[in-house]
């Protein structure tokens, strides 16, 4: 090579696989034509349409019947800072609008996690619940506005049992504990997930067989910096009230340590661990907290996206923990900027193909973008009898149907 400079070897050949470049002698080379310079296209903008050509399964129904254990059919109609307040409730849909939807997915239940407290958990019950029974069921929630009070923690344990007896099947308490929650309710210090004032609560959800689904924390990438290395730039750029970095939030991993505290303490209590644990971009870490922790279920909703990027590692975590995995889609049904919709059908489409299916490289969402991250995933193709479990089985068991 004489004395030719090895950078400019590597270069060279780096050139002609790229463009073609050709040469007809080491140090002599023939000029390329300079390309045009292009236009920058903005991100958004972005569509590339995929050049695989493999098979494509509709799957416009399950295969078998599916309780969602993960939707929101009312709300709270107040609000402050993130924390919900007093008992009154907004309806997302009537009953007689969902039923047709339901029937024509194959979905033989709903599960109404967001049905607040006090008179507003009532009105839910009877709208649904008692209007329609066998296709709906009502989760209670704390009643967060009262967390100040001294006497707080023997209410709260009491007031679960009144919600019980008001037809109240289960418990969802969501990121309020741990990221919204303050000592004043809506300032000073955030109220920590495993705060001893909330025991009373986890122990009578145990006694009476509540379980409780629990969001205690929400992607990786929600606590880091919203900047050109961070796989959700678009999702957290179009909401950056989304992002817990700095400030005084804790991190990902502080708040899924004092949530394994919980669950150790009170090992008769029942915890759906909501979005794959709070962790699906780190099944390795949601299986050893499963492992750890008997009384530790989890839920797919809106993490499909997760799951199905990581297909190889997902049906090896769906064959292990076939019995204490449930159907989940967090799904609304009007939905808000998100696709996540009882009446979009093709959200329900997805899941059922990412389970069902082997399919490769497609979209885990129905928007033209998808909402987490540019990626595609890929199907699971999950035995009858896994999906059995998954679809409607192990939320049988749970909810004591």
């Amino acid at each position: 090579m004489g004395n030719v400079n090895r950078r400019t070897v590597f270069g060279l050949a780096a050139g002609a696989i790229a463009g073609g470049l050709a040469t007809s002698a080491v140090g002599c080379k023939q000029a390329a034509p300079a390309l045009p310079r292009k236009e920058v296209l903005d991100l958004p903008d972005f569509q590339p349409r995929s050049m695989l050509h493999v098979p494509e399964t509709r799957v416009p129904k399950a295969r078998f019947p599916v309780i969602d254990i993960h939707t929101h059919l009312s709300y709270s109609a107040k609000s402050k800072n993130g924390v919900a307040l007093g008992e009154e409730l907004s309806w997302l849909a009537e009953p007689a609008e969902l039923l047709p939807a339901m029937d024509h997915k194959n979905l033989r239940m709903l599960v109404n996690l967001t049905g607040r407290v006090g008179a507003g958990l009532k009105a839910s019950v009877a709208k649904y619940d008692r209007a329609h029974p066998g296709r709906f069921l009502t989760f209670t929630e704390p009643w967060y506005d009262r967390a100040a009070e001294p006497e707080y923690a023997k209410f709260q344990g009491e007031e679960l049992a009144r919600a019980h007896t008001d037809g109240a099947r289960g418990l969802k308490v969501v990121k309020t504990i741990g990221l919204y929650l303050r000592e004043r309710i809506t300032d000073g210090p955030l109220v920590k997930v495993d705060d001893p004032r909330f025991d009373p609560m986890w122990e009578a959800a145990g006694a009476l067989k509540m379980p409780v689904a629990i969001h205690t924390s929400d992607p990786e990438a929600f606590f880091l910096p919203i900047d050109r290395f961070n796989e959700r730039y678009e999702e957290l750029h179009n909401h950056p009230d989304w992002s817990f970095h700095g400030k005084d939030f804790p991190s990902n991993q502080e708040l899924l340590e004092a949530r394994n505290r919980v669950y150790a303490k009170h090992p008769r209590t029942q915890f759906i661990s909501l979005h794959v644990g709070n962790d699906a971009e780190n099944l390795a870490y949601v299986s050893e907290c499963m492992d750890k922790f008997p009384n530790m279920q989890v839920e797919l909703g809106a993490r499909i996206g997760e799951l199905g990027r990581q297909p190889r590692t997902s049906t090896k975590f769906f064959d292990k923990y076939q019995d204490r995995i449930l159907f989940g889609t967090d799904a609304t049904p009007h939905g808000d900027e998100t696709p996540q919709q009882v009446y979009n059908e093709a959200l329900y489409e997805i899941y059922f193909r990412f389970l069902e299916t082997e399919d490769e490289y497609f979209d885990y969402a129905p928007a033209p973008v998808p909402p987490q991250g540019r990626w595609r995933i890929y199907g699971i193709g999950l035995s009858d009898q896994i999906l059995k479990k998954v679809y409607y089985q192990n939320a049988e068991r749970l909810l004591g149907l």
